[in-house]
């Protein structure tokens, strides 16, 4: 059901509320804008960069891979499926990819990653919204936020805002980033808030409204060589966020396959104890 982000009055027939009046602007690129991003707005160069590389990143990659199982395990007859900050939309090609039946949304609040979310889902409906004001309430059999809640102050509200969306027992899938002993320039100039712990996640989820279903580290086998080159990183604006994902293709494909003894092991039912990032799947009460 969609809802008007300023009263909650359901929406029958399209965007504009009969209650208050309200209804969101259009940008100039077409999509429905239903918040501020504020002074925090990612270039929209950042975008341009990032989109030809994620298909060449083990990294992205390896996590759309992990994503795909999980919603099949987990939300197996799931129709629809909001992505919560779904930048440049790589996750939900991949989605759409692995589910051609699936209606797929999307929501992110820095609108430069709309059109190329677009151009790789055309079938998608994408707004700019902020993930605690979506205009959605019981509407998803399942939802997700990837890589996002570690870049949003207040994740609590996020999380409440997400629960809102979810039709009651609709799945929850997280993924963020762990260990705060692994902060780096890497996270500074990437705009993260925090790093995880796998208690502090877990009982913010739970306190938000959740039932914890399934929780794991992965990106395990790596979390060695991640130690050592963290350790060596300077903590300054120099730092380019995007050399994470420039690997040669050899050695993409080799981070790829060590990656992929992660995903085997989690399949198995293996709760990996330390990694680089953590996976949550949790359900609405």
């Amino acid at each position: 059901m969609r809802v008007c982000i300023r009263c909650d009055h359901p929406l029958e027939d399209g965007w504009r509320c009969s209650a208050c009046g309200y209804a969101p602007e259009t940008g100039p690129d077409g999509f429905l804008r239903f918040a501020d991003p504020g002074t925090d707005e990612y270039d929209d160069d950042f975008f341009g960069l990032l989109a030809p590389l994620e298909q060449g990143s083990f990294w992205f990659r390896s996590r759309n891979a992990l994503i795909t199982w999980a919603l099949r395990q987990h939300a197996p007859g799931a129709d629809a499926f909001l992505e919560v900050g779904c930048g440049t939309g790589y996750v939900l090609r991949g989605i759409h990819d692995a589910f051609p039946a699936i209606r797929l949304t999307g929501a992110e609040l820095f609108a430069g990653g709309l059109p190329f979310a677009h151009e790789r889902v055309p079938t998608a409906e994408l707004i700019q919204a902020d993930a605690g004001a979506l205009p959605y309430r019981d509407a998803f059999p399942a939802v997700g936020a990837f890589d996002v809640l570690e870049h949003i102050d207040d994740d609590r509200a996020a999380l409440s805002g997400m629960r809102d969306t979810l039709a009651p027992g609709g799945a929850l899938f997280l993924t963020v980033p762990q260990h705060r002993w692994l902060w780096s320039a890497a996270d500074d100039v990437a705009g993260h808030k925090r790093r995880y712990t796998r208690r502090e996640l877990t009982r913010t989820v739970r306190e938000t409204g959740f039932a914890i279903e399934r929780v794991t580290s992965f990106v395990t086998t790596l979390l060695p060589a991640m130690a050592l080159s963290r350790l060596h990183r300077r903590r300054d604006d120099s730092y380019d966020v995007t050399a994470e994902f420039r690997a040669t293709a050899g050695m993409s494909r080799l981070l790829e396959g060590l990656v992929g003894v992660d995903r085997a092991l989690i399949r198995a039912g293996i709760s990996l104890p330390a990694g680089g990032s953590l996976l949550l799947v949790a359900r609405r009460r």
